[in-house]
């Protein structure tokens, strides 16, 4: 069940715990509650734009139920070719995945919003990443694929885990290929006065770490 109660200023509306970590790590004081949204196939929509609007979504299915709080969403995906890869259904999806990223650079796209449901303030953006894959010999691909890592990961490889021994070089942002762009994230919540550096940032409560639903 959800908190009742959520007295932070801060919600992310993720079970991701990529993306908890990079917040944690940014110094963030903020409540856990995932969003209710169901990811789907973007369809027509560009890649860029599609990140952006399910993480919108997800960031609103939050706000309206918090609407004191600042709300974070996010979602990831990885572009190679033009072709869209999230998660891998299976061994063998995975295994294409990384033969298609083998020797190639890709981009990974993270959309994400940050909403305030009580006066409508609402910023969203989508973050760029080009990343370099070393060429991916076959028994590597199998052994990767053995570690389990890839399985709840766009693209199928974590390059903050094991999967860091797959990328040769990347250009931008690196917390955008985790799964969240922190720079920006925490920029535009320093000029909402979300946090500062003025103040000591607001503690969530206990019940505020639901990790019930999907990232």
């Amino acid at each position: 069940m959800e908190p009742p109660d959520v007295k932070t200023k801060i919600i992310l509306a993720s079970n991701s715990p990529r993306r908890r970590y990079l917040l944690e790590r940014a110094g963030l004081r903020f409540a856990v509650i995932p969003s209710r949204i169901r990811e789907k196939d973007p369809g027509d929509l560009p890649p860029e734009r599609y990140v952006r609007e399910l993480a919108t979504a997800k960031a609103f299915d939050v706000a309206r139920r918090h609407p004191e709080s600042w709300v974070i969403g996010a979602d990831t995906v990885v572009v190679v070719g033009g072709a869209v890869l999230g998660k891998p259904s299976s061994e063998e999806d995975a295994r294409r995945m990384l033969l298609r990223l083998s020797g190639r650079t890709h981009e990974v796209l993270t959309g994400f919003c940050i909403c305030r449901g009580a006066d409508g303030r609402l910023f969203a953006d989508t973050v760029r990443t080009a990343v370099q894959f070393k060429d991916l010999a076959p028994a590597e691909i199998d052994w990767y694929i053995g570690t389990g890592e890839p399985f709840d990961k766009a693209g199928a490889y974590a390059i903050q885990g094991i999967g860091t021994f797959l990328v040769r070089r990347i250009e931008g942002s690196y917390t955008n290929v985790v799964g969240l762009p922190v720079c920006e994230v925490v920029e535009i919540l320093i000029r909402e006065g979300a946090v500062g550096y003025d103040r000591p940032h607001p503690s969530p409560s206990p019940a505020a770490t639901a990790a019930e639903g999907e990232p």
